[in-house]
């Protein structure tokens, strides 16, 4: 497949190369002793001709210097490396790098699939940067976006704050928190914002209001309106949504207020208050809201910004998401670490009427080259600003410390993701040099959001109830967006765009406008045996969605898409006590599974449809807990765990096991990401629906495969493995557990917080003393893969620097 025609590279490449080259010969002679000599490889020919080897390069700019001269050029640090290049033998990577036992190839640790490790080891391990022309923007806004939004310079358009709207934002929109009242319902029909009280129209959100103690505390969903006590002994209460309850704004401290309670009284039992009122929104914290606290918005502003609710409000000179995209008019030295080391052609004529001209910084970058839109805060900014729910489709909130709180939020991987993209050195401004286009909709809001207010509402949507379908909506408006307003979709229709789909059942109902590109998912499902949707709960069923809206395409395409881990709350106890490397002697549960198991049980889901079955199927084989009718298991064993019982340290159980379940519940679950955090082989039941990574990660060498039918025969198979199996995959596990954390994600708070209270947390200093590669590094190494050697891209003959070898580059034959 591969051969190499010359390297480009510099002398201290080579050294590099040379090292990496006596690692890996030394690593393969354990498992193959003879290694063909270099004068082996020159014999080969070259196949692979190269989309550019031209290093000369009519556009660049570059120039040494640590200050403005005569050219007018500046620099924001010394001179640039030499980008020159030094022949090479001409190795054929197939030998170079041979597959194991398993049919993997190891880079960087992890056993990747072999065509997959073979280009990495040869290939990425072997990048160097190229230099990239980053265009600074400084195009201005109408009325300066009358002080109600930013500007985004690139574009010369207005990203508007919640409640207000149009070219100069100038136009004020009434977020009603009701719908239209009646007779029969003076609130109108139900909804989150629902409110008897002040409703903030920006925002649609409910607070106590002028003519109170305290107006600004929340007065959110239940709180303001009349409890009714249980219909039947054990019940719960029930409100009355068509009647305030006007006891909320007493002052007699005898009733059971909210809007006057004094919090000192209150915590003192000297006066009464609603328990079903709470501090519901971001930004406050305490009993009765009594304290601001940061909110949570995306990389908390990058430090050139204030974070209102949710919406980075960027100061002067600075634009995007999170204020983290530099004008024309910041300070240089304040760049981020992603534009640095950069040299900035400076023109003579800085200001034309009245627009500031643009800058041209020419940074070193390696490949991928990731350009992330800066979409219009519908769908990302406005989301986070508008939550009725502080802990809705975030990662992380704040303490009266303004110290960080990680949610276990499962959805949260899409915040994590988007916020290491955003800061990531793989991040381009110059769309045309891009590799990759991430489209950042935060479908996670999207769907947790659903029916929140008026305007988020669902009735529209199929029956007026499915959140799948209003999800839909917004990715197929995000792509008239793009569509619209850049040129780059047509380039490849799309191919070389990202979407990520977080929610259970992943990119099913993704608009078939979108198919063509990249879907980030944590939900696998290539539609071979399970072809329809798989959630229980009818809210989120996709089959009903017209082939009008969805098209006919699967839920996951192994052949363009990836799965990526779902979010963990950063666990300091488990990096403690280093579960991921507890050794086989100290795991005495031979299977273990803890989780909902289905109707059977107590407690159990009563959808015959929950998890497609399958945990119901293992559960009647090898259940450890009695069930409704005080059965065990057809195949009780005493070193097997099957229960719906909430274990009293989940990740102990876990770390204290040699084989564990992976199986979904509504869509994925994140039972893979249990599994392999604690050290444990993960036991894969779910037919047709990949995990993290199988299409391009070896999972024979670290994981086992159940068919659903073999359900019964699930001990046997186990069993019949060797201990020197057992030992290689939980060596193999213990290798790649980093890649199911969002380590950077982490590092990126702790950096934050240090920048901001002067101190990190023993969380931030735990993370950052982890240096194996993590879901971010995973990622971008499957788009250099993706990048030389999707097939599609040999009809992209595009002439750029790619800083590979000859023999990495795409062949167009």
């Amino acid at each position: 497949m591969f051969a190499i025609q010359k390297w480009r590279c510099s002398w201290s490449t080579v050294a590099k190369v040379a090292s990496i080259v006596t690692l890996v010969s030394v690593v393969h002679l354990f498992l193959y002793p003879v290694v063909p000599s270099l004068d082996y490889f020159r014999q080969f020919q070259n196949f692979c001709v190269p989309m550019s080897m031209n290093t000369s390069n009519s556009n660049d700019k570059s120039t040494e210097g640590i200050q403005k001269n005569p050219t007018g050029i500046i620099s924001t640090e010394g001179s640039q490396s030499n980008l020159g290049t030094s022949p090479m033998p001409m190795i054929d990577l197939n030998v170079r790098f041979p597959h194991d036992l398993h049919n993997a190839v190891v880079y960087r640790g992890a056993p990747w699939k072999a065509e997959v490790g073979r280009w990495l080891a040869g290939c990425d391990s072997n990048t160097s940067a190229v230099k990239v022309v980053e265009q600074i923007g400084g195009k201005s806004c109408r009325s300066n976006c009358s002080g109600q939004g930013i500007c985004n310079r690139e574009l010369g358009q207005c990203r508007c704050f919640h409640g207000f709207t149009g070219e100069e934002c100038a136009e004020r929109q009434e977020l009603s928190c009701n719908y239209p009242g009646s007779k029969e319902q003076p609130f109108g029909n139900w909804v989150v914002s629902v409110c008897p009280a002040y409703c903030d129209t920006t925002r649609a959100m409910c607070f106590c209001g002028e003519g109170t103690k305290y107006p600004n505390r929340p007065v959110a969903e239940a709180c303001g309106f009349t409890i009714n006590p249980p219909s039947e002994p054990g019940g719960a209460p029930m409100t009355d949504f068509t009647k305030a309850d006007l006891d909320v704004f007493t002052i007699n401290g005898s009733r059971r207020g909210w809007c006057n309670v004094d919090p000192v009284e209150a915590y003192a039992s000297k006066v009464l208050f609603k328990e079903e009122c709470d501090c519901k929104y971001d930004g406050l914290w305490g009993r009765f809201c009594e304290v601001s606290v940061l909110s949570t918005c995306i990389n908390q502003c990058s430090g050139h910004g204030f974070c209102r609710g949710g919406f980075c409000q960027c100061d002067n000179g600075w634009f995007g998401a999170d204020c983290s995209v530099p004008s024309v008019m910041s300070s240089i030295r304040e760049w981020p670490l992603w534009l640095r080391p950069a040299q900035v052609n400076v023109p003579e004529n800085m200001n034309s009427r009245g627009n500031l001209v643009n800058l041209d910084a020419i940074a070193e970058k390696k490949r991928p080259l990731i350009y992330v839109y800066d979409l219009p805060p519908e769908f990302n900014s406005l989301l986070l600003e508008g939550r009725h729910f502080k802990l809705e489709c975030v990662n992380r909130i704040y303490d009266p410390r303004n110290a960080t709180v990680w949610t276990d939020q499962l959805y949260g991987a899409q915040m994590a993701l988007y916020e290491s993209m955003l800061a990531s050195p793989h991040r381009t401004l110059n769309a045309e040099e891009a590799d990759f286009f991430f489209v950042p909709v935060l479908d996670s809001c999207i769907i947790t959001r659903a029916d929140d207010a008026p305007h988020l509402s669902m009735q529209e949507h199929v029956h007026g109830g499915l959140r799948s379908s209003l999800t839909l909506e917004f990715y197929r408006k995000a792509y008239d967006h793009i569509i619209t307003q850049y040129p780059y979709w047509n380039r490849s229709s799309g191919k070389d765009h990202i979407w990520f789909f977080s929610w259970d059942e992943g990119a099913c109902y993704a608009p078939k406008e979108i198919w063509n590109s990249i879907m980030l998912v944590h939900w696998g499902n290539t539609n071979s045996k399970h072809n329809h949707s798989t959630t229980a709960y009818w809210g989120d069923n996709w089959d009903p969605i017209s082939s009008d809206r969805r098209g006919n395409h699967p839920c996951f395409d192994p052949d363009k898409d990836l799965v990526l881990p779902a979010w963990k709350q950063p666990d300091e106890g488990s990096l403690n006590a280093k579960h991921w490397s507890r050794p086989r002697e100290k795991r005495k549960t031979f299977f273990y599974f803890n989780g909902n198991l289905g109707p059977a049980y107590e407690n159990g889901r009563p959808e015959a449809t929950y998890s497609m079955g399958i945990r119901q199927n293992v559960a009647e084989e090898f259940g450890s807990t009695p069930n409704k009718e005080g059965k065990l298991g057809k195949q009780y064993a005493e070193d097997v765990i099957v229960t719906p019982l909430r274990a009293v340290n989940y990740h102990e159980e876990l770390a204290s096991s040699v084989f564990c379940g992976v199986m979904p519940g509504d869509g994925w679950s994140g039972r893979m990401e249990d599994s392999i955090l604690q050290g444990c082989i993960p036991v894969v039941i779910q037919d047709g629906i990949y995990l993290p990574y199988e299409n391009f990660l070896n999972y024979e060498s670290f994981a086992v495969r159940i068919r659903e039918d073999d359900i019964p025969n699930l001990l046997n198979i186990l069993r019949s493995f060797n201990e020197t199996e057992i030992e290689f995959k939980l060596g193999n596990v213990k290798k790649i557990w980093q890649r199911f954390l969002y380590r950077d994600s982490v590092v990126l708070e702790a950096e934050r917080q240090k920048a901001v209270r002067g101190s990190v947390e023993d969380w931030g200093l735990k993370f950052s003393q982890l240096m194996e590669d993590d879901v971010l590094a995973t990622f971008i190494q499957v788009l250099h893969y993706k990048l030389h050697n999707d097939p599609w891209r040999r009809e992209l003959l595009q002439k750029k620097e790619f800083g590979l070898p000859n023999e990495c580059l795409i062949r167009t034959e």
